[in-house]
């Protein structure tokens, strides 16, 4: 692809990488394999997915991982990405919400940030999220967290903490303590894989749920 087309980019280093969302998804023209710019960590848990460990930028710990560039259409303009982007990590159907930059955010907030010309690409985008897990990071804390998501909805909805964890070891992503926490769901489950934890702890809330 001729590298001038190259203007507008999504860099994705977690669910984002399998899941864009409906509206990027039709938009995406490339993708190109990288590593972030910055150090990534389990380090926030989602109350969407029931409290399930997710993946953010960390000044503290964790290590640069492999992510992937979702090169836009030329058409595209840099407010319509980072609205959309936004839009899909806040879950946000209604197209006519834009992304505003907040002046005060808390560790809530989404924001949207810039690197430019980076792996080729004059403007890529990415979400930054603060740290909301109070207590130490350890993998078997992880593993707490993960595996109570997924004996909830979330689980059900198949947006818990071990598929996330097993999507970002399928797509080569490996953090500080990705390794250890994906051994402490094993040993706590009495699993070989995460594949058999899904389905042995997907087993145990469907028969719960019908008894």
């Amino acid at each position: 692809m001729d590298r001038k087309t190259l203007k507008i980019g999504i860099l994705a280093y977690g669910s984002l990488i399998d899941d864009p969302g409906v509206e990027l998804q039709p938009l995406i023209i490339d993708r190109i394999l990288c590593d972030t710019p910055f150090k990534v960590e389990f380090a926030r848990v989602s109350s969407t997915r029931d409290n399930a460990p997710t993946l953010i930028p960390v000044s503290e710990g964790g290590r640069t991982i492999k992510a992937q560039i979702l090169v836009l259409s030329d058409e595209i303009t840099t407010e319509q990405a980072k609205s959309m982007l936004w839009r899909r990590e806040r879950h946000i159907a209604d197209v006519t919400q834009e992304y505003t930059r907040p002046n005060n955010p808390g560790i809530n907030a989404v924001l949207v940030e810039q690197l430019h010309h980076f792996n080729g690409v004059e403007l890529v985008l990415y979400t930054s999220i603060g740290k909301n897990i109070e207590r130490p990071i350890t993998p078997q804390l992880l593993s707490d967290y993960a595996i109570s998501s997924i004996r909830a909805n979330a689980g059900a909805m198949e947006k818990d903490g071990i598929r996330y964890l097993l999507s970002a070891k399928k797509n080569g992503i490996i953090t500080e303590f990705s390794e250890e926490y994906e051994n402490e769901i094993l040993k706590k489950t009495n699993t070989k894989s995460l594949k058999e934890t899904i389905q042995q702890l997907d087993s145990e809330r469907n028969g719960e749920r019908n008894n």
